[in-house]
């Protein structure tokens, strides 16, 4: 039998407690004292115990471990963390369900998150992506149209997934850019089972930059080791019933059992001369990047070891965000990218506060030094009565940090104006994919599509057949005929 070490109950204080299971009463019977501060302290704690859900990505998994680079990726970047392949850089990784709120399904029709963070020496580096390479949208300002569309309806409160919503549907046939990604979210890849047989992707396209300040478009892709596996949409309904968190258990009792769970990271690489000579715009987060053109470099393995040891302070505190990047890496003007470096920040200091980098799991473990101050839960204040800059009084403490190798200074010009991307080709990627799959995954798009498509309006069908039909004839002909047109 496993020994405990003894300990005693206490208030938050550290007062000993010798009773917290009767409130303080006027004799047995009698009415409770406000006086009862255990009493006090216990209900209020418990009354705030639930922070704001997460608009997007509220149910969630996760896992520690660590990060190898094969060989040094000097050549394309500066980032200190991808030099030593004999260093391991610890991470953190959070796999999520994106639309369903914090009770949904783990193997229902939706996108995934795949979001890691690497707690590097030179502070924290986020890559938060999803499990399919493309997106609904290549503007952050739709965004949350696009979440409003597929969240619950305003008036009936019916969540609105994808498969019996009308106004998913609506929406979409207004966003034929979106067409691409449908194809994605409703083959088979859309339904999975195991976090430990998904892929990951970057989605946007972000720069690496060498020390002698070069730079290149990049795209990343994480391939897990074990292979990719998903399941169809009769097994994701099944296994909903039976057992709606069997990614999250899987995860975890695989971890528990002490083996581990590992994924290669991968590259696409992009000469910026090149970026205008594509027929497909490689900012647009709508779009692949063809891998016979732009290969897939190997770059270094992800290995999970570790279960959470608490999964609100861990997993349901964690927070990730684009804008968190390291000296070598550098936002390329990518549209839904831009956005999002300021989008992820914002949920967070509304859901965990300003200093929501201060909790453990998402503080870097490398020194913080700036003058920030105060707010809600600050627990690590600067120390000294010196607290901005420039200074004499603190002997200019703390002072910029040297420039690592020769910065990246692009020129930038151009009218300040709202206008969509000029190569849009909605539709080209989105045939290239239908065409690319077997006969049975061709057969469970169909399928999945009109079982879905059938809850739209007449209008709104006919208008994503015209989208189909644009991307392949016999993909728009076979929804068509499912629908009964």
């Amino acid at each position: 039998m496993k020994e405990f070490k003894k300990e005693y109950l206490t208030t938050n204080q550290g007062e000993p407690v010798n009773d917290d299971q009767n409130s303080l009463t006027v004799g047995e019977r009698g009415s409770t004292l406000l006086q009862d501060i255990v009493f006090l302290e216990k209900l209020a704690h418990f009354d705030r115990e639930r922070i704001p859900e997460r608009v997007v990505h509220a149910k969630g998994a996760g896992a520690h471990g660590y990060f190898k680079v094969y060989k040094s990726m000097a050549p394309y970047t500066k980032a200190k963390f991808l030099q030593d392949p004999s260093k391991e850089t610890p991470v953190f990784i959070r796999f999520s369900v994106v639309i369903g709120s914090k009770g949904v399904a783990d193997t229902v029709r939706d996108v995934r998150g795949f979001a890691v963070k690497f707690y590097t020496e030179e502070g924290n580096y986020d890559i938060v992506g999803n499990n399919l390479p493309v997106f609904f949208i290549r503007d952050a300002i739709q965004f949350p149209d696009l979440i409003h569309a597929l969240k619950p309806d305003p008036v009936s409160n019916i969540p609105g997934d994808s498969s019996q919503n009308p106004r998913f549907w609506d929406f979409m046939s207004l966003t034929p850019e979106a067409t691409h990604m449908l194809t994605w979210l409703f083959s088979d890849l859309g339904t999975i089972k195991s976090y430990r047989f998904m892929q990951g992707f970057g989605v946007n396209t972000y720069k690496w930059v060498n020390k002698d300040g070069k730079a290149m478009l990049i795209k990343y892709h994480w391939k897990p080791v074990l292979g990719v596996q998903s399941i169809d949409s009769k097994e994701s309904k099944r296994l909903a019933g039976l057992d709606p968190d069997i990614a999250s258990r899987d995860l975890f009792n695989t971890l528990a059992c002490g083996n581990t769970v590992e994924y290669e990271l991968l590259v696409q690489m992009m000469d910026l001369e090149d970026e205008n000579k594509q027929c497909f715009d490689p900012l647009d987060a709508t779009k692949t990047w063809p891998e016979d053109q732009f290969p897939l470099i190997p770059v270094g393995r992800m290995v999970l070891n570790k279960n959470p040891e608490n999964f609100f302070a861990e997993v349901e505190q964690s927070a990730f965000c684009p804008a968190a990047i390291v000296p070598g890496i550098e936002f390329s003007n990518d549209k839904l990218l831009q956005g999002r470096i300021f989008s992820y920040g914002d949920t967070q200091r509304y859901r965990l506060g300003a200093n929501y980098l201060e909790l453990p799991i998402n503080r870097p473990k490398v020194p913080v030094n700036n003058n920030q101050q105060d707010g809600f839960m600050q627990f690590t204040p600067n120390r000294g009565s010196i607290n901005y800059s420039p200074n004499t009084l603190g002997c200019g403490m703390p002072e910029p940090a040297p420039e690592n190798g020769v910065p990246y200074t692009p020129f930038v010009e151009g009218k300040i104006e709202r206008k969509k991307i000029s190569k849009t080709d909605d539709y080209t990627q989105a045939g290239d994919r239908y065409r690319s799959m077997s006969k049975i995954d061709k057969d469970h798009l169909i399928s999945n599509i009109v079982e879905s498509l059938c809850y739209a309006e007449k209008h709104t069908q006919k208008k994503m057949i015209e989208h189909f039909m644009s991307a392949d004839k016999e993909l728009g002909s076979r929804i068509a005929k499912g629908l009964g047109f």
